[in-house]
């Protein structure tokens, strides 16, 4: 996987900019394996740049973005004299919302790096999980824009690297498939489930259950709106939307967003929120308030 990656890396950056590689760094522990085939194919020095705090929980099933980058900043810390001033290619498994490159990007800047390149030994994650892992609503995955695939370039820019790579499907079944011992069967005739990549899954998907999907996450986020609401007039510090939600509860839009049951509400905010997401993924503005590493668990903070 690790050598396809490298393929791929050759294939979309130019000479210069992987000469001016100076070290490749895994982000632990899953992509540690294949960070270190990179640098071979590369010819490139690697090394472990991140500690990771092995009592945080996978940031990308916790169930709310505050506590996901939470998670990242205690999950993760970086060590300063393997990023000052450079040039750092970082490898890691997977891009699905991109609050974990976001952050992990934001910490290599922190720590010096000069340029800050972002490698994915997967392809990009465009569509819902079915089968057991419920890794993200579809409008929540960075690599989706409401049906269509995010642009490489725009996800670089949303998660603050200089360029962004992804693996290609077809290298990532073909490396699947050469790490799997037959006896018979040759690599052509092994086959996938890979719908989380292009949509397309191993068995058949009812045209309505996508959208029930969306309507059961909508219920969650509901109550989740309601009880923040609701702690807020506890405080004595809600603000006007928070007003609006208690006075006349809330809603989930067509864009899975949920905001006060009011119409002049949802026709005077829905618009203006996607448009501040959208500029906010296209400026790639980057995290703030980062905290030191420390050994908590993400249940120490409140769902958001």
């Amino acid at each position: 996987m690790g050598t396809r990656l490298a393929d791929k890396i050759k294939r979309v950056m130019t000479p210069k900019e992987i000469s001016d590689i100076d070290v490749i760094i895994p982000i632990p522990e899953t992509s540690v394996t294949s960070a270190p085939c990179v640098a071979a194919v590369l010819k490139k020095k690697f090394v472990q740049g991140f500690v990771k705090n092995r009592y945080v929980f996978r940031t990308f099933i916790m169930p709310g973005q505050t506590q996901r980058k939470q998670g990242v900043k205690r999950k993760l810390n970086a060590m300063n004299e393997e990023f000052a001033g450079k040039n750092v290619l970082l490898i890691d498994d997977s891009i699905v919302r991109g609050t974990t490159a976001r952050e992990i990007v934001a910490m290599a800047r922190e720590a010096g790096a000069k340029k800050v390149y972002f490698a994915s030994c997967a392809p990009p994650v465009t569509h819902a999980h079915i089968y057991g892992i419920d890794l993200a609503s579809p409008n929540e995955l960075v690599a989706h824009d409401h049906g269509q695939d995010r642009a490489i370039e725009e996800i670089a820019r949303y998660v603050g690297a200089d360029r962004v790579i992804f693996q290609d499907l077809q290298d990532l079944k073909t490396a699947c498939s050469e790490a799997v011992v037959l006896k018979t069967a040759p690599y052509e005739q092994l086959d996938f489930e890979v719908g989380v990549f292009c949509g397309d899954y191993v068995t058949p998907v009812d045209e309505g259950y996508f959208q029930h999907l969306e309507e059961v996450r909508g219920e969650t986020r509901k109550l989740k709106v309601l009880e923040k609401a609701r702690q807020a007039v506890a405080n004595g510090s809600l603000n006007q939307e928070e007003v609006d939600i208690v006075a006349n509860g809330v809603k989930v839009t067509a864009n899975g967003d949920v905001v006060p049951a009011t119409s002049n509400y949802e026709q005077s905010h829905t618009n203006g929120d996607n448009k501040r997401r959208r500029r906010s993924r296209e400026e790639g503005t980057p995290p703030k308030d980062r905290m030191d590493i420390s050994l908590h668990n993400y249940r120490d903070f409140p769902a958001s």
